[in-house]
């Protein structure tokens, strides 16, 4: 009897080591990275639209991935130039470009849908007519953003350019203003666009492939391909669908560093573009 219990415990004992030896390796092989994404919300909107994101990439993926927020475009900027601890980013095409080539970031998957902008009003001037804005209000995201840079385009001439305001913290912060009264016009991504049919839209830009999950070369091959299998699928989660369509896209396909190439050169007015 005496003997039988001690085979029991030992027995006990054996498979309570088991067992923690396989908790050990499970928490050995978690690794903490950071996922950085574009200040297009408040920090504390945007941690309620990754962070289903976040969650759902921790699960899939077994690994621990921290949301990082810059409180606005200065600081983004800001930190794609000097942070070496940004694992993982979801940005612009023209940022994904010059951390490509700069600091050797790889593409892993992007939005299905390509990046453009539209300029939004109440106005009707005319579709095509961006001139009736100088001196004019007009509303959008922040330097070095994408439709700031592609706006530039539209108007070369310091001296004949629109009352530019930066101000917004959120791409409906921009609309928001153009009703209130507060400004004649408004910049958005183009996908935004049909989510107010009263809004006049003058102009659509150029086309970008769209904003992408980009990886630093400090991460383990493995790690990338497990994060790109699970994004590339994450449109079949019906959970995450509102992820989604915060993003303005039906889901993530794949991205090669070759589509992106020469759109960093979007960069070049601002302060902070260096040449090689």
């Amino acid at each position: 009897m005496a003997q039988t219990r001690r085979v029991n415990r030992f027995q006990a004992l054996s498979l309570g080591l088991t067992l923690a030896g396989l908790s050990l390796t499970a928490v050995a092989t978690a690794a903490d990275y950071n996922f950085a994404v574009e200040p297009t919300y408040t920090p504390e909107r945007a941690r309620e639209v990754y962070e289903p994101l976040i969650t759902y990439l921790n699960n899939a993926t077994g690994q621990n991935f921290n949301l990082v927020v810059a409180r606005n475009y200065a600081f983004y900027w800001n930190d794609l130039r000097n942070r070496k601890d940004l694992h993982f980013v979801f940005d612009e095409a023209h940022f994904t470009d010059f951390r490509i080539q700069r600091y050797g970031y790889e593409p892993l998957a992007k939005s299905s849908i390509p990046s453009s902008y539209s300029l939004l009003t109440q106005d009707d001037v005319g579709e095509g007519n961006v001139q009736a804005f100088v001196a004019r209000s007009l509303v959008t995201m922040p330097a070095p953003n994408l439709g700031f840079a592609l706006l530039l385009e539209y108007f070369p001439n310091p001296m004949q350019q629109p009352d530019l305001r930066s101000l917004a913290s959120s791409w409906n912060d921009t609309v928001e203003s153009v009703f209130a009264g507060e400004a004649d016009a408004a910049l958005v991504p183009t996908w935004l666009r049909d989510q107010y049919p009263n809004l006049i839209p003058i102009i659509t830009t150029r086309e970008f492939p769209g904003s992408a999950i980009s990886a630093s070369a400090d991460v383990p091959a493995e790690v990338k391909a497990s994060v790109k299998e699970a994004l590339l699928k994450l449109h079949d989660d019906p959970n995450l669908f509102e992820v989604l369509n915060e993003l303005g896209t039906p889901q993530f396909v794949e991205a090669t560093a070759a589509e992106y190439k020469g759109s960093e050169q979007m960069l070049k007015n601002f302060y902070g573009y260096n040449k090689r």
